[in-house]
Formats: structure tokens, C-alpha cells, sequence
């Protein structure tokens, strides 16, 4: 397929440039507070279980009330939204600096912070990833959502590196005090854009009663939708608990301090944003990618946890970034492109809940693991059940759309020694022969093409539920989960690091 766009082709957009450049201020902010709320936890406490607490605290909120969440971001103005959202994350983060600074700073302070941080994450996280729409428009979107990881994944880069530096020279609280003060960027650009330039996008009716059962009735009759939501959750829930696991290597395998901490979170940075960059210049959201982004992503993991010295297991932390980014931006893109406008809010609020509020389950879970057995043990355990939820996935994804699997011990005519091949007896649409551009019938009435990607013309127009033409335009960390991120997404995406300003 011709490239329609190119790596940087949203930044062309002045809404978007002051969005990206308000968001990159508050991320790194973000990762700083982040580096060092952990590092604090650690400190009054010796506990990675702490840790997972903490980290579970600021995502339980998304478990909760997650798809509510969405619910708001369907209704209102996404940018008065935003507005709210950044005033209260700014304002949570000057508050922790003023406890650490005082001296006044206790362990269920920094809980109740972290749970009120997840709450105002709730409406912000689907808001900010659909605002992206109405910023660039359906042509872009796909290069915006991967530059939103990009710029989420630069502030990762930068944050943790500093505020290790900030934590040894002068302790935690002035980087809580940087976190706070840097949302006053993302405040900026929002009241800065033209408005006049903003995409319509179609808004839920207020007051409408039962929206939140017409979201989810409308991702259970999708298995395009389903299944890479599921896999999210895995992923998500057991393998992005990297505040765990980069903490206790870095105080228990390695006896080292906060600066070892920073830099193996900047390591990983440096993967994600060379995968963010990567994805910024692909074209088209593949199902295929996602799955084997996922499974490279747990493979490495577990290879990382049985690393016999410090720069091999540094060495491995950027792989690990790059694919676990790509991960997190396609499964964002192609769930955002297989949803219908109206119902994308309420979708991505399901898909952010699954991905981030899994939190609170495999954050404690990790860490239990972690303290009973290990460093090496909690990291091995993770990487191995993201590992097999891609390969769960993928199988299902191929039942779904009438495939088998077929491994050849031979390669001949130029066929692949692993590939996905219509089953014997399946009906017609099935029985085509699956090749790049292909088109092989998912169950749920959506025709997609063997990579995975929706079928339909190039400016994203396709046949709506009812049978009417809708556009289907999509938005870490930030990464996240703000990604996730985490914007990317987030998450923040969490990456799990998907952080609560995104």
C-alpha cells in the first residue's frame, strides 16, 4: 500500500503541536513523581509489596468506575474536560510536594493521593486519548496515537533519569514540586487551540439511560474488539508492573540505589520511543502485529529475569520498550478503528479499565511473588503469562476468522514455515486464500483483511451498525498503562507504567 502519511505528519496541525508540546512538559513531570513515589514508598517502607499497593491504589479507581469514565467523555466538551482534569492533577501533585517538603509525609498520605490521582485518571484518561480525533481527524489519527507514545515515551526518557538525580542530590519532594508545576503546560495549550479547527465528532445524548450496558453489548458482539481487549487485560495486569520489578532489581539483585532505578526506567524509555517512532510511520493496525508484539514482549521478559549480570539485563530493557510499546500503541489503534464514533468514549473507557485496572490485582500479586521469591522469579512469572495470553489470543483470533495454524518442516514454493491457513470445510469467506490483502469473514458482520485491518476505503468510511455510512476516526503514560500508557498510552499509560497525567 502507497504511504498516505508520514512519521511526523500530525505535528502539521496546530492544535496538536500545542497539545504534544503541553504533554510532553507534564509527562516528564509525571515520570519524575512517579520515580520518585515509588522510590519513597521503598524508603519509609522496605517493601516491594508496598510498592504494589501503591501502584494498585492509583488504578483501583479505573477498575471501579472506569467505564463511567467514558461515559462522561461521550457527553460533554472533551476539552472543558481536559481543562478540569489537568487543574486536579496539577494541583494533587503540589499537594504530595508539600507534604514531603514539610517533612510531614507518611505512607497512607501517599496512598490516598495515589487512589484520588487514579479517580481524576478515570475521566481523563478516555477523554485525552478521543480528544486526539477531534484534534487531526480520522486520516491522521493512526500516526497521532503513535506519536502521542512517542512523546510520552521522550518525557520517560527524561524523567526518571532526572529525578534520580533530583532524589540522591536533594531528596523526593522537589520532584513532586516540578510534577505539580508542569501541568500548567498542558493547561496552556489547551486554552490556546482554535476551536474553530476541531473535528465534529458525534456526542452521546445526555441523560440517556442505559449507555453504559449499550457499550458493552456493543464490544461483546465484536470479536475484533473483544479479543484484543483481552489481551490487553493479561498484558497489562501481569506483565507492565515494572515499578515492582526495576525497583527490587536495582535495591536487591544489583544493591544499588535511586540513580540505578532511574536509569533502568530510561532504558526501557529508550525502547518504547524508538517502537513509537517505528509505529509513527506504519500505515496500517494489524491483529497479527498485536499478538506478536505481545509475545515477544513476555519472551523477553522472562529472558531479562534470568540475566547473569547488570548490562546484560540493562541490555534487554530496550527490546522489551520497543515491543511493548508497539503493543500498546496497535491494540490502541486498532480498537479505536474498529469503533463507531458515538461509542468510542464508552469502548476505550473499557479497554483503559481492563488495561490499567488490572492493576490492582496483578500489582499486589507481582509483588507478593517478588517478596516471597524473588526479583528474578516475579519478573520470569510475569513475562511467561503475557507470553501465553498472546499465544491464547492468537488462536482465538484465528478460530474467529476461520484459520488454522500450519507448520511446515520444509519450505517449499517460497510458503512460510509457520503460517495461519483457511480450515478444511470452512465456508467461503474463510476459504479465500489469505495473503497480504486479502479478506478473510470475522464473526460480527465486519469484513477484515488477513493482517487484521478493517476493510473499507482509505478515508476510514464504513458501514455502521444500522447499515448508514459512519467515519471511523480514533488517541499514555500516556503508555501509561498513559500509554499507556499507560497515552500510549496513557495510562498514563501505565507502562505500567501508564502514569495518571498521561
Amino acid at each position: 500500500m502507497r504511504r498516505t502519511t508520514g512519521t511526523f505528519s500530525a505535528f502539521k496541525i496546530r492544535n496538536y503541536r500545542l497539545f504534544a508540546t503541553g504533554a510532553v512538559i507534564s509527562n516528564t513531570g509525571t515520570w519524575m513523581s512517579r520515580i520518585a513515589q515509588d522510590w519513597l514508598v521503598l524508603s519509609i517502607t522496605g517493601s516491594s509489596f508496598a510498592v504494589g499497593i501503591t501502584t494498585a491504589l492509583q488504578f483501583l479507581p479505573m477498575l471501579l468506575f472506569g467505564l463511567y469514565g467514558g461515559v462522561i467523555a461521550d457527553r460533554y466538551p472533551k476539552r472543558q474536560i481536559l481543562l478540569c482534569t489537568q487543574a486536579a492533577l496539577g494541583a494533587l501533585g503540589l499537594t504530595l510536594a508539600g507534604l514531603t517538603l514539610g517533612g510531614l509525609v507518611e505512607v497512607w498520605q501517599v496512598y490516598t493521593i495515589a487512589f484520588l490521582l487514579g479517580v481524576v485518571t478515570v475521566v481523563d484518561n478516555p477523554t485525552r486519548q478521543t480528544f486526539v480525533v477531534e484534534m487531526v481527524g480520522p486520516k491522521v489519527m493512526r500516526n497521532a496515537v503513535s506519536l502521542n507514545a512517542a512523546n510520552f515515551q521522550a518525557a520517560r526518557l527524561v524523567g526518571p533519569a532526572v529525578a534520580g538525580v533530583l532524589i540522591t542530590a536533594v531528596g523526593s519532594g522537589y520532584a513532586f514540586l516540578i510534577n505539580g508545576l508542569s501541568f500548567l503546560a498542558p493547561l496552556t495549550g489547551l486554552l490556546l487551540m482554535n476551536t474553530a479547527q476541531l473535528h465534529t465528532i458525534e456526542r452521546a445524548p445526555r441523560g440517556g439511560k442505559g449507555q453504559l450496558r449499550e457499550g458493552l453489548r456493543y464490544v461483546a458482539g465484536r470479536p475484533e474488539l473483544v479479543w484484543p481487549i483481552v489481551l490487553v487485560g493479561f498484558v497489562g495486569t501481569f506483565g507492565f508492573n515494572f515499578p515492582i520489578w526495576l525497583s527490587a532489581f536495582a535495591n536487591k539483585v544489583f544493591d544499588s540505589g535511586a540513580g540505578t532505578y532511574g536509569l533502568l526506567n530510561s532504558l526501557i524509555a529508550a525502547g518504547s520511543l524508538l517502537g513509537a517512532l517505528l509505529a509513527a510511520r506504519r500505515t496500517r493496525t494489524r491483529l497479527r502485529m498485536l499478538v506478536a508484539a505481545a509475545l515477544l514482549f513476555g519472551l523477553l521478559e522472562a529472558l531479562a529475569s534470568v540475566a547473569p549480570t547488570y548490562w546484560l539485563f540493562a541490555l534487554l530493557l530496550v527490546p522489551i520498550g520497543v515491543f511493548g510499546l508497539t503493543f500498546n500503541t496497535t491494540a490502541n489503534a486498532s480498537v479505536q478503528l474498529a469503533t463507531d464514533p458515538v461509542m468510542r468514549g464508552r469502548v476505550m473507557s473499557l479497554y483503559m479499565m481492563v488495561f490499567v485496572g488490572g492493576t490492582p490485582i496483578g500489582g499486589p500479586v507481582m509483588g507478593w511473588v517478588t517478596d516471597t521469591y524473588g526479583p528474578r522469579i516475579g519478573f520470569l512469572s510475569g513475562g511467561l503469562i503475557a507470553a501465553a495470553s498472546a499465544v491464547g489470543v492468537g488462536m482465538a483470533l484465528a478460530r474467529a476468522g476461520g484459520l488454522r495454524l500450519r507448520v511446515s518442516l520444509r519450505r517449499t514454493g517460497g510458503r512460510p514455515l509457520v503460517a495461519f491457513v483457511p480450515r478444511d470445510g470452512a465456508g467461503a469467506p474463510a476459504a479465500a486464500p489469505v495473503g497480504p490483502d486479502e479478506e478473510t469473514s470475522i464473526p460480527g458482520g465486519r469484513d477484515r483483511t488477513a493482517d487484521g485491518t478493517t476493510d473499507g476505503p482509505a478515508d476510514g468510511t464504513t458501514t455502521g451498525p444500522a447499515g448508514g455510512d459512519v467515519t471511523r476516526t480514533g488517541g499514555g503514560p500516556a503508555g501509561a498503562r498513559d500509554g499507556g500508557g499507560p497515552e500510549g498510552g496513557d495510562d498514563a499509560g501505565r507502562s505500567r507504567n501508564l502514569t495518571a497525567a498521561g
